[in-house]
């Protein structure tokens, strides 16, 4: 295979699946629509035909039932790995998830392991698409509020192949988020012109990417923007367009929530002096609040200014795509933020 073959992100969510089913019988993947259909953003796309239809199950629009079944796995020695098929839906099954998943290692005292990978799309899909108020959330914040969760947030298809595949390697339960747009860019070609990083050279052979290391997607010397998910490919594109005039932007992505790794943050915040985090999620009690106050506890006395958010505004998600785009963080969003701290506006 040629050392510069490019993946989308669904491409390699797929190859991580496939590699770690063909390593270990034990693992095995269930969801609404995961096998003849091949998921609905084709992330398990031929895998039941390769695998059988015992080890990639369709089941039951139910996401309590998908999430106690692998739950129920996990503790009697399987490595099962569920899909939801939009995170909006999660709340239909969280009891099995911040009561069992979360706590049965807890519970037993560390006599039962609990390895669940619990993949769900989340996120606004627009220009793309517009889903309205009940497919366009995104909720990660909730669960990064839940002890014994692990909660990873991978914005490329290099990070989303190595972590996916550390996931299903561990002891732990795995709340794995992966948002919408990351999907399209092979059947984008206007998305992916001002997002090339949404497809990237992945090695073929399996590796792992350690939970709570995070990534400097981009160094620089000025304003420290730290981004999850879509907003990573929306801050480099502001980062690049700034740099012509000045602005020197590091941009770092912490690709796991739970846990997290403040010693990176901590280290450009000290170089920097100037925070801007931006998440898609509602700003209010979100990821950005939580990473705020880390900084805000830990590295005060480097700031320069106050730390600024950029998330979504605490409101529905409408549809109609003038208002999507608006209430959804944009890159427009960033680059005024940036610009406010760099004293430019």
């Amino acid at each position: 295979m040629s050392e510069n073959r490019q993946l989308d992100f669904a491409e390699a969510i797929r190859e991580a699946i496939r590699q770690e089913m063909k390593r270990d019988k034990t693992v095995f993947v269930l969801g609404e629509d995961v096998g003849k259909f091949g998921g609905i953003f084709g992330c398990t796309k031929g895998l039941q035909e390769e695998f059988g239809e015992e080890r990639i199950r369709d089941t039951p629009i139910s996401e309590t039932a998908i999430i106690g079944a692998a739950v129920g796995a996990a503790v009697t020695g399987m490595h099962p790995i569920a899909e939801l098929e939009f995170m909006d839906f999660i709340g239909c099954g969280m009891d099995q998830v911040f009561n069992q998943m979360a706590k049965i290692r807890y519970m037993f005292g560390g006599s039962m392991n609990v390895p669940v990978v619990l993949r769900t799309p989340c996120g606004s899909r627009y220009p793309v698409a517009c889903g309205a108020a009940h497919h366009s959330q995104s909720l990660e914040a909730w669960f990064i509020h839940t002890p014994g969760l692990k909660v990873a947030v991978p914005s490329t298809p290099y990070d989303a192949k190595g972590l996916l595949i550390s996931a299903i390697r561990g002891r732990d339960p795995v709340l794995f988020v992966e948002h919408k747009l990351l999907y399209y860019a092979k059947r984008m070609p206007k998305l992916r012109e001002p997002y090339p990083g949404l497809i990237a050279h992945v090695p073929e052979e399996p590796y792992e990417i350690p939970f709570g290391k995070a990534d400097i997607k981009r160094s620089g010397d000025d304003i420290t923007l730290i981004a999850t998910m879509m907003m990573v490919h929306k801050s480099l594109r502001v980062a690049e367009e700034l740099a012509n005039t000045g602005v020197s932007i590091e941009v770092i992505d912490p690709r796991t929530l739970v846990p997290f790794d403040k010693e990176t943050i901590i280290d450009s915040v000290k170089k920097t002096g100037r925070v801007v985090i931006a998440s898609e999620d509602a700003k209010t009690g979100g990821v950005a609040a939580e990473i705020a106050t880390i900084i805000m506890e830990e590295a005060f006395d480097y700031l320069d200014a106050p730390v600024r958010r950029v998330s979504a505004m605490d409101v529905p998600v409408p549809y109609a795509p003038v208002l999507e785009s608006t209430v959804v963080p944009q890159e427009r969003h960033v680059k005024e933020a940036v610009l406010e701290l760099a004293g430019q506006k």
